[in-house]
């Protein structure tokens, strides 16, 4: 224990070190000169700091650099740049003009879908270079001909799971055998002449399902899904899921021959012997239009991808184009001498495919509605197709051949060639595949045909690895995005402009039916005041004003008229003088 003395002495200590209370006026008197100094350093440090940021900000801003964590400016500022050929590529439309009225939020709404759609075509052209799959085609031998290399000898090339896509069914007692494939390519659907209709998991080699009708099919085609497929019997138009299970039986659509789907609109078309074209919305199962070609039996029948307009093919010769919003055809072109026995078109809407009972094969520049190449084959072409990467298969009899590039340059011999065992029936490639389905009397064949199929697919559109949750979310999608039939025309371009003439002419029935012109100036009535401002004289210069003002309007549009007038005038005057 301490002793009293040392006690004492600590308390005294304590006390030196406390300090009496000071004012704030005081605190600069008890600093030393050392503190001032000190805190004086480190103000300075804090403002050579501030200056610091300041300049690497300013140099960011005017360099385009990013801030990275060194403080360093990005010695490549801004994005990556595109090449111009890949955004022209992606480029969908161009600028829409503005209207030059006061519409500031038709304006708005423009400029942000113009903003939107620079937006896509950039971030599509830069996607593009993570798409290394190229489509490559079959290359022969200084002295060797394509055409004459045998289907087994390129299962043997390549490698085995392409080896195992070229096989054949025998079925010989229910042909010959109409096919569709899936848009995904991955499913298979198959229908006998004597009511076989089986659908296969081609790639695994699973059957879905197969089942036998019990009467004869005349054409098979899937629905939006794999789940869901239609099939044209003797009578009536049925509908089956994926397990063999009769879902519909409509009787509105009878003696139906062929069958087309049009993915986006939900519509199944179908044409009839009875000579009627008709449309079902699978989304709601009503009909949408029902109409009479006055054409007799319609067994030719295909549709355009680009606009979903269908193309029909009759016995005299002629090829018809449909939307059910008309009921007349919207054009009519004479293709052949004889009759259309089979039609096509590839997936831009470019070129439509023909081939009639005079042998010849023509290719059709449907923009121009002209001729480009006429081919003659020995005994016709009895059903033609055309895949993604625009190579035409052409079935003649029982041999099954394949032509490049037939609308650019005149073809001489054919790419590949393969012959079946029976005649031909069907024939379609297979999509994202180089895969050509051939349906035939005595079953199926697929062929392989190296560059058909597109090798890079579109995972929201059509992706043929999708689970089960993907495809439930795409189909509640697309029936949101659904496009009404009314909407189908030659030309889809067409629908973001107005149709003044007709709008013109809606406005005049209009004004004859009402007496007056409701969209006309309404004639100006000056407003009652009062304190004795409303006199006569006051009114009568009120309306005087009101009226000049629409005077001087008029005179300036047509000083501004006979101002452009002159200048052309001029122009043409130079024109002639150079």
């Amino acid at each position: 224990m301490a002793s009293p003395g040392e006690a004492d002495a600590n308390i005294s200590h304590v006390e030196k070190k406390k300090k009496p209370p000071v004012r704030y006026w005081q605190e600069t008197q008890g600093k030393t000169k050392d503190d001032n100094k000190a805190e004086g350093q480190k103000d300075q440090q804090k403002k050579q700091q501030i200056q610091r940021e300041k300049k690497r900000k300013r140099d960011e801003q005017l360099g385009g650099g990013k801030k990275v964590i060194s403080g360093k400016s990005d010695p490549f500022p801004g994005p990556a740049p595109i090449p111009k050929d890949k955004l022209e590529k992606f480029k969908r439309k161009g600028k829409i003009q503005k209207p030059h009225q006061q519409h500031y939020k038709l304006k708005d709404i423009i400029t942000r879908s113009e903003e939107a759609s620079e937006m896509a075509q950039k971030q599509a052209a830069r996607f593009d270079l993570l798409l290394p799959e190229d489509a490559g085609f079959l290359e022969g031998d200084e002295d060797e001909d394509t055409c004459m290399i045998s289907q087994e000898d390129i299962a043997d090339a390549v490698d085995i799971t392409s080896g195992t896509k070229y096989f054949n069914l025998k079925l010989c007692q229910f042909g010959p055998y109409r096919l569709d494939y899936s848009r995904t390519g991955r499913h298979l659907l198959l229908g006998g002449r004597r009511g076989h209709v089986a659908c296969v998991d081609w790639q695994s080699k699973q059957l879905m399902c197969e089942l036998n009708v019990m009467e004869s099919v005349n054409d098979v085609k899937w629905l939006h899904t794999e789940h869901m497929f239609a099939v044209a019997q003797k009578k009536w138009l049925y509908i089956y899921d994926s397990n063999g299970i009769e879902l519909h039986c409509i009787r509105k659509f009878n003696d139906v021959l062929r069958m087309q789907f049009l993915p986006y609109h939900f519509l199944l078309a179908t044409a009839s012997a009875t000579g009627f074209l008709q449309y079902l919305d699978v989304s709601v199962g009503k009909e949408v239009a029902a109409i009479c070609t006055k054409t007799g039996r319609l067994d030719v029948m295909c549709q355009n991808p680009h606009n979903a307009v269908i193309h029909l093919g009759h016995p005299n010769g002629t090829v018809t184009l449909w939307s059910p919003s008309q009921k007349e055809a919207l054009v009519k072109m004479l293709c052949h001498q004889g009759g259309v026995r089979s039609v096509t078109v590839d997936k831009t809407g470019l070129y439509m495919i023909t081939s009639g009972m005079d042998k010849k094969m023509k290719v059709f520049d449907i923009r121009a509605f002209k001729p480009l190449r006429s081919y003659f084959l020995p005994t016709g072409a009895s059903c033609l197709s055309l895949s993604q990467r625009g190579l035409l298969s052409a079935a003649t009899g029982d041999i099954v051949q394949v032509y490049r590039d037939v609308w650019s340059t005149p073809v001489t011999k054919p790419y590949m060639a393969h012959r079946v065992r029976g005649s031909v029936w069907g024939l379609g490639f297979c999509p994202f595949e180089d895969v050509l389905g051939v349906g035939h009397g005595e079953g199926f064949t697929s062929m392989l045909v190296p560059g058909a199929g597109e090798p890079n697919f579109d995972g929201l559109d059509a992706n043929p690895y999708r689970s089960a949750k993907q495809r439930q979310e795409w189909e509640v999608k697309a029936l949101l995005e659904k496009i009404q039939p009314e909407l189908i025309t030659l030309d889809p371009s067409e629908l973001s402009h107005v149709d003044r003439t007709t709008f013109e002419q809606r406005h005049q029935d209009r004004v004859e039916a009402l007496g007056f012109d409701p969209l006309g100036k309404e004639k100006f009535v000056p407003k009652h005041k009062k304190k004795g401002r409303s006199s006569a004289a006051g009114i009568e210069r009120r309306k005087r004003k009101v009226a000049h003002e629409d005077q001087r309007d008029v005179i300036r549009k047509t000083v501004e008229d006979r101002m452009k007038l002159q200048e052309e005038r001029n122009k043409m005057k130079e024109k002639k003088a150079a």
